[in-house]
């Protein structure tokens, strides 16, 4: 996701190694958020927007789920990711799935949608309640709101006996704070639904645990696309050893701690409207 301009640099970038980290990352967040959009009612024939696309992950998860006689609208500012997401809705062969080059704060639309959904990007808007009764107009009565926001208090609890893997969550942790990222989402959820005029949402948490390669990666790489932003902001990474190790090494902790390893807890809230959200 790179959406909204409230900030003055996105903390992750966009550079092809970032784009790849979100290809993988998506592919073990995939079911949860699939989980999230059946719950809230997305399925066969509907069409939705997809906010703060990204490389086109969820896009074409919605696109799968409303199938061929279904749409998928997804809006994203970076034209590099747009591009990519392009390229990957080809090569999958989806034909119901287009892109909109906008912030999502800016984007004006006539046109209606059963749905908007939208994952890790809420966190990087400054005024999630404006966005989210702006983009409730787009929405028919009965339509669905359904979002996926991290918290990551959860992750620093859980990691607090692996020092290697505490260091790690915390400066990223701190990084996405210093640059404007709202990094616990699940009561700013809560409240931006209701403060947008929407139902109240059904929420739930799930963490991602396991032993395999995949989590001490998933820090890794998150930490180098952060990396930039850490020094910009002057904070001291030095303690955490060689990067070109640090996967290995965090792998390593696990196994001297008989620890499973854990990504950010994952929000999900959804709601469908009743009537058309009024503007206040």
């Amino acid at each position: 996701m790179t959406a909204g301009s409230s900030i003055s640099q996105y903390v992750l970038g966009s550079t092809d190694s970032e784009h790849e980290r979100l290809i993988r990352q998506a592919a073990r967040l995939n079911p949860y958020t699939e989980r999230l959009f059946r719950n809230a009612g997305i399925g066969p024939g509907l069409r939705i927007l997809d906010i703060g696309s990204g490389v086109g992950d969820v896009a074409m998860l919605v696109a799968r789920l409303v199938g061929p006689l279904g749409e998928v609208v997804g809006v994203e500012r970076d034209p590099r990711s747009i591009a990519r997401a392009t390229t990957r809705v080809a090569e999958a062969g989806l034909r119901n799935v287009s892109f909109l080059q906008s912030d999502v704060e800016q984007m004006q639309r006539d046109d209606l949608f059963d749905g908007v959904v939208g994952r890790f990007v809420l966190q990087f808007l400054s005024d999630p309640v404006t966005v989210l009764r702006s983009l409730s107009r787009s929405i028919r009565p009965g339509g669905v709101v359904a979002f996926h926001e991290p918290t990551w208090a959860p992750l620093l609890q859980f990691t607090a006996h692996l020092p290697l893997w505490s260091a790690c969550v915390s400066l990223i942790r701190t990084t996405f704070q210093r640059s404007g990222a709202n990094t616990e989402m699940e009561l700013v959820l809560f409240r931006s639904f209701a403060e947008a005029g929407l139902p109240s949402p059904t929420m739930w948490m799930e963490m991602p645990m396991g032993n395999d390669s995949y989590f001490a990666a998933w820090v890794s790489d998150l930490l180098h696309s952060i990396r930039p932003q850490a020094e910009q902001h002057e904070l001291d990474y030095t303690a955490l050893g060689d990067f070109e190790t640090l996967r290995q090494r965090l792998g390593a902790e696990l196994g001297e701690l008989n620890s499973p390893g854990a990504c950010i807890g994952l929000v999900g809230a959804c709601c469908r409207l009743h009537n058309s959200v009024t503007s206040s």
